[in-house]
């Protein structure tokens, strides 16, 4: 079950809503942990168990480290919280590309274990993690209440592809919150939002990525090239900010805040600046897990080299059990090396135009690794992208998709843009009528339009699940 489904709209999210608004305030708690659970168990019933273990596992862990706190103990019992927390993720996420990698250098045939990944098992397990860690650390006190940390982990809003929530960011919102009309407003209007983004744009978006992937080499032209992956960057984006959106709506309509987990990373300035817009709660989890721990730039610059590598490769395959993904964390590694060494100088000193062109081309190189599996496919696609397969720089085909999907392009690259947030500050702050008229009548009639197009949308096609399910 996904928030883009007929299923969600119309059956779950409804009778949750009238069953959590309906119970008094000290129930509401047990209301959103079992709908939780029958969000997640809808379609994996049996790695619902594997969840409940997790949550009872770094409950007990946080509460033995805080009552032996200061003793050898502590940081035993916290060993063992990060150690299961890693075996389970590794064993289900990287079981079968290790036995892969195996079978390949030695030439033996072990057989492959089959199983399918647990959705959001990566968002999960990382939010156990942080909280047992903050507990250690005494950043915060250990939860007491079972249900309350249970909710903390299992939350359906934000559970299968967050933004990775740390414990002190929801610990107040889960000993009591409260939600009034201009906050569940608001709330619907962001969820209407990231549905449009979800449906409207990233579907749609995914189909030209499709068409262009789908293509013999031999048939592709670097404008093609271009176009595609200009596709899959723009369908990755709406994507999941999409998915992001849904999630601080339908917390904000519960009465929590959550963190923003993108901030228009397509107008960056420098890798380092897109690494600080794009998947926000997940760069912040492994600097403040990670990056800091190691030693952060505090060490020296080798020592710091060594930690942006280790941090990236954990990164790349925090993404996926594959070899594209641990290519596509080395290269934004060795950009940020780069830009820590020397060009992090050359960007501040330059046009910022230029630092934007750096950045949006290392970006969409990128994404041929993370939408490419096959070492061979990236390598040709990226042959193509500048111009070495013997094709050449436009062909027909080309030009007849780009023509095809030309206005959905300049809306998506609109859309990526800050300038509708400057529109609607500009309307707002205004002092004449017209312009604030204008703005209470596109407050009202915009959210309508886009939810009404979406549910038509989905209505009418197949299904088609987040890209970050998979991770």
């Amino acid at each position: 079950m996904v928030f883009s489904s007929v299923l969600f709209l119309f059956r779950f999210l409804p009778i949750f809503m009238i069953c959590y608004f309906l119970v008094p305030r000290n129930m509401k708690n047990l209301v959103l942990f079992l709908g939780s659970l029958v969000f997640y168990a809808w379609g994996e019933p049996v790695y619902i168990f594997l969840m409940l273990f997790s949550t009872i596992s770094d409950f007990v862990w946080g509460r033995l480290i805080e009552e032996y706190r200061g003793e050898d103990r502590s940081r035993i019992f916290l060993l063992c919280s990060v150690v299961i927390n890693l075996f389970i993720l590794g064993f289900f996420k990287y079981a079968d590309f290790l036995l892969q990698t195996v079978n390949t250098v030695f030439g033996t045939s072990l057989p492959l274990l089959g199983l399918p990944l647990p959705i959001g098992i990566s968002f999960y397990t990382f939010q156990t993690m942080s909280y047992v860690i903050d507990v250690y650390r005494g950043d915060v006190k250990a939860q007491r209440n079972i249900l309350q940390f249970g909710v903390y982990v299992t939350m359906f809003p934000q559970l299968i592809a967050g933004p990775i929530l740390k414990y002190h960011q929801v610990e107040r919102y889960l000993q009591d919150r409260h939600a009034d009309m201009e906050t569940i407003g608001y709330g619907v209007k962001r969820f209407v939002t990231g549905l449009a983004k979800k449906v409207l744009l990233a579907n749609n978006l995914g189909l030209l990525w499709q068409q262009v992937s789908a293509l013999e080499k031999s048939e592709m032209s670097v404008l093609m090239a271009w176009l595609g992956i200009v596709a899959f960057a723009f369908q990755i984006y709406f994507d999941f900010s999409g998915y992001s959106d849904m999630a601080i709506g339908l917390g904000a309509i519960l009465g929590f805040h959550f963190p923003e987990n993108f901030n228009y990373p397509y107008i960056a300035a420098s890798v380092k600046d897109f690494w600080h817009r794009w998947h926000i709660s997940l760069s912040t989890w492994f600097k403040e897990y990670v990056y800091i721990p190691l030693g952060g730039n505090r060490k020296g610059l080798p020592r710091q080299i060594l930690n942006i590598l280790i941090v990236w490769t954990l990164t790349g395959i925090w993404h996926g059990a594959g070899w594209n993904f641990l290519f596509w964390g080395l290269w934004f590694a060795l950009f940020l090396i780069l830009e820590k060494l020397f060009l992090g100088e050359i960007l501040k000193n330059a046009p910022v135009v230029f630092g934007r062109v750096y950045t949006l081309a290392v970006v969409l190189i990128s994404w041929v690794f993370f939408a490419l599996e096959k070492p061979g496919e990236i390598l040709a696609y990226l042959q193509t992208m500048f111009g070495l397969n013997g094709v050449g720089l436009v062909n027909s085909k080309a030009l007849f998709l780009g023509n095809e999907y030309l206005v959905l392009l300049v809306i998506a690259l609109i859309a990526c843009l800050p300038l509708g947030n400057h529109l609607v500050h500009a309307l707002r702050s205004s002092k004449t009528g017209p312009a604030m008229a204008l703005y209470r009548l596109g407050e009202k009639v915009i959210p309508a339009a886009l939810l009404i197009l979406s549910i038509a949308y989905i209505v009418d096609a197949s299904y088609n699940p987040f890209l970050y399910f998979r991770f």
